[in-house]
C-alpha cells in the first residue's frame, strides 16, 4: 500500500493519523500526556525539557529534541489548532529557549 492509499482512502474510512502515531509514540522522548493542550507555557518548556533530558533514546541534544518535537506538533496540528493554543505553544518555544540560554 502506497503512502497516498494510506492517507486518502477513496472509500470514505479515516484517513491514516501518522503525526498523530507519532506524537503519542515518538520513539526519542517520553512526553507527559496532554503536554500539549497545558494553558501554562512555562510549565510546557520544562516538561518538554524534563522529559528530552531524561532520554537515552534521542539522537540530539536535549534542547534540539524538545524544540523539535514541539515545533512538529505546531506545524502538524495547522489549522486545526486553537489560535489561543498556538499563541501558547509559541510562548513556551520562547520559554524553552531561554531554559536553554538560547537567543
Amino acid at each position: 500500500m502506497t503512502r497516498n492509499q494510506q492517507t486518502n482512502d477513496s472509500r470514505g474510512a479515516a484517513p491514516y493519523k501518522w503525526s498523530a502515531k507519532v506524537t503519542r509514540e515518538s520513539n526519542a522522548l517520553s512526553l507527559e500526556q496532554g503536554v500539549f493542550t497545558w494553558k501554562d507555557p512555562q510549565r510546557i518548556a520544562e516538561s518538554l525539557r524534563d522529559s528530552a533530558e531524561a532520554s537515552t533514546r534521542r539522537k540530539a541534544e536535549p534542547f534540539r529534541s524538545a524544540m523539535s518535537m514541539l515545533v512538529f506538533y505546531v506545524n502538524r496540528a495547522g489549522k486545526n489548532l486553537d489560535p489561543e493554543q498556538k499563541q501558547i505553544l509559541e510562548q513556551a518555544k520562547r520559554a524553552l529557549r531561554e531554559l536553554y540560554g538560547k537567543k
